[in-house]
């Protein structure tokens, strides 16, 4: 382990602890006494507030009330941090003004030759959706919809939502209680127990208007929600096996609900179960996409026969 990385691993072992001895970090991190006593002197001077106490180990214990003192990124470290800043471009993520404060403090911290190595991968990288006649790991162009930051800030605080949306042109609101807030083809969804309707329901994100949090007093409790929801769900409808080609597509993209078993320790075939609402053509047709798109390395199992008609009838369109 080289030392900046050793040093910063110590500090954040230390930093967890009440107290610790020289013999700790000797034992820990495998190093001898000159080194450990070095490397708490070198934290000691970046200001970690550290006391010594008199001892044959020579033991420390770090002050109440402290932070953890500025953290130093090796090379690596910081291509990392900035090839995932480069992978989230465009992707309508939250936050994205603070992200860009992260990044230009990033830039401020390193030397010329790590801030030219980034300028060297920011050329040569391209990620999905990336203008590559504009690649500015800084662009503003990917912002979220306006409600996804209040959102995910009252949830932090409440899983209990009044929300109020546009649908079929009328505002409607509706308290739910929110299972998950989820990302997928591009859309920002909720999962949430209507607690009117009690069954879950799917609101895409775009679609809000106001959120706030729904009155205590109204509220369901969690247990009851979870016991009306283990009633509630649907009946497997779909089982498929899945060979390479086709895990290979799937790894590529899947609906996020949807999850495979690998039936091999080689992970060369595996099972696909899950349930399909046959009754709403949107999702019937982006099913039937789906499948089509995982290619003919499947073996069908059990499938609704509304899934096979729709299958016939897109093949059919490419029938002479």
């Amino acid at each position: 382990m080289k030392k900046v990385e050793r040093i910063n691993t110590i500090m954040r072992y230390i930093n967890n602890r009440a107290n610790f001895t020289i013999s700790e970090i000797m034992r820990e991190f495998n190093i001898s006494r000159s080194t450990a006593i070095r490397d708490i002197r070198e934290i000691e001077a970046m200001g970690m507030p550290l006391v010594a106490e008199v001892g044959r180990d020579g033991g420390y214990f770090v002050m109440n009330n402290s932070v953890l003192p500025t953290v130093r990124f090796t090379d690596n470290e910081i291509k990392a941090l900035f090839i995932a800043f480069m992978a989230t471009r465009n992707q309508q993520l939250p936050y994205l003004k603070s992200r860009q404060s992260l990044a230009e403090k990033l830039l401020g911290l390193i030397t010329e030759n790590q801030q030219e190595d980034l300028v060297h991968l920011n050329q040569i990288l391209l990620f999905e959706g990336t203008n590559p006649n504009n690649p500015d790991l800084l662009d503003l162009s990917d912002l979220p919809h306006p409600m996804l930051e209040k959102l995910i800030q009252i949830l932090l605080l409440d899983s209990y939502l009044l929300i109020t949306i546009i649908e079929e042109n009328l505002i409607k609101s509706y308290p739910i209680y929110l299972l998950h807030l989820y990302r997928e083809k591009s859309l920002w969804l909720i999962e949430g127990f209507n607690l009117e309707a009690e069954k879950k329901q799917i609101i895409p994100v775009d679609n809000l208007t106001n959120v706030e949090p729904y009155p205590t007093k109204k509220r369901l409790r969690k247990k009851k929600i979870l016991e009306k929801l283990s009633k509630q769900e649907e009946e497997i409808n779909l089982v498929l096996e899945l060979g390479p080609k086709a895990i290979a597509q799937f790894k590529k993209y899947h609906p996020l609900k949807f999850s495979i078993s690998y039936m091999d320790p080689y992970q060369t075939t595996a099972i696909l179960k899950n349930f399909i609402n046959v009754t709403n053509p949107e999702e019937l047709a982006e099913i039937t996409n789906w499948l089509l798109f995982l290619g003919g390395d499947i073996k069908v199992k059990e499938v609704p026969e509304e899934v096979l008609e729709s299958l016939q009838e897109r093949i059919c369109l490419f029938c002479p």
